[in-house]
């Protein structure tokens, strides 16, 4: 397994996902090890998408400044 996190630590993260020490601040809610963290990091990637297509598609329309004629 990769990481500095030892498999005490991951079965203890299996076991309690919530509950787990070593996970503090955002890795808490972001992680690779809890079905919880795999599924926030999901969520927050096609929320970012999601918004990415939002802005292009909503943003004004430029209109040329001279029209051909």
């Amino acid at each position: 397994m990769a990481g500095p996190e030892t498999d005490a630590q991951y079965q203890s993260t299996k076991l309690m996902p919530s509950d787990a020490p070593f996970f503090t601040g955002i890795k808490k809610y972001f992680n690779s090890y809890t079905l919880t963290g795999r599924m926030n990091c999901v969520l927050a990637t096609y929320g970012g998408i999601a918004l990415i297509v939002l802005y292009f598609k909503l943003r004004s329309k430029k209109t040329p400044a001279v029209k051909a004629t």
